[in-house]
């Protein structure tokens, strides 16, 4: 008699960690268009309160979906939280997801996860951004930042890469994380903290990109919700910061020798046009 095969059952290995904060109208949209258009392998999804003041209580406490943790913390920590909640998180792969991605097509989350997969190579994969014309990061990202992508094509995926990999929508496998030292914690709510786990990922000989033909939409910038003040302070530290270091560039540069030396070596970036955030964050 031959043998009766059971079918496979799912890969139930992904874990999505969300944070909010004041942004209930986007959070909406976020859990419905997003969230929900998850495939059987994501099962858990964090979403982390950071004290909101507005319905996003009411709201989260009224979603029925076995896969969702909500955290309502009593203050607001900021990006802090993903530290935290990736630290509980069960799954293999983790994606974090923003409140303000509204849009992405079905089971965008194993997409993202296979092509991870698929390239070893690669510690964060995040997803490419549609071009929506009141969205601070893709209207940064295909304008003034456009000419530093490219495209790759890696075992059959193409990569966005060469430009700046934000943390709208992105995964990293549990075991990446853990040996990189997580994401962690800082003294002020808001800050990249992104770059510091991808830079810590580089370090151990990682490469990070975007996946090029998986897009989903972002919502962020003044025309959405307001921007919090930690935000634009940081952007203003930011810009003085970076100021200092173009203004010693053009000082260095203006030596013949130095400017032929680093042509050949490739010491630093020479200056040149860059996002001003601290504007495009208090831009209606």
């Amino acid at each position: 008699m031959r043998a009766v095969t059971q079918p496979a059952q799912p890969r139930r290995d992904i874990s999505i960690i969300v944070l909010t904060h004041n942004r209930c109208q986007l959070l909406r949209q976020c859990f419905e268009n997003v969230l929900m258009r998850t495939s059987e392998r994501t099962a858990e999804i964090i979403i982390w309160n950071n004290a909101s003041r507005d319905e996003t209580t009411t709201y989260l406490d009224g979603l029925l979906d076995e896969r969702l943790q909500v955290v309502h913390h009593p203050e607001n920590i900021g990006v802090n939280a993903y530290a935290r909640a990736l630290r509980t998180a069960r799954g293999s792969y983790l994606i974090q997801v923003d409140d303000d991605v509204i849009d992405a097509p079905s089971s965008w989350d194993a997409t993202l996860v296979e092509a991870f997969e698929r390239i070893p190579q690669i510690g964060y994969l995040a997803t490419n951004l549609e071009l929506n014309p009141h969205d601070i990061t893709s209207g940064v990202m295909y304008g003034i930042n456009a000419h530093l992508y490219r495209t790759e094509e890696v075992n059959g995926v193409r990569l966005k890469v060469g430009g700046p990999v934000g943390g709208w929508c992105s995964v990293t496998s549990r075991d990446i994380h853990d040996r990189a030292g997580g994401w962690v914690e800082h003294t002020e709510a808001f800050w990249q903290e992104e770059a510091s786990f991808i830079e810590r990922v580089g370090a151990m000989g990682y490469r990070w990109a975007c996946l090029e033909d998986l897009r989903v939409v972002h919502a962020s910038g003044p025309y959405y919700s307001q921007t919090p003040p930690e935000k634009l302070a940081y952007w203003r530290a930011y810009n003085r910061a970076v100021g200092r270091k173009e203004t010693v560039k053009r000082i260095l540069l203006r030596m013949p020798p130095v400017r032929a030396l680093n042509e050949r070596h490739g010491w630093f970036q020479p200056p040149g046009e860059r996002p001003d955030y601290v504007r495009l964050y208090s831009d209606p």
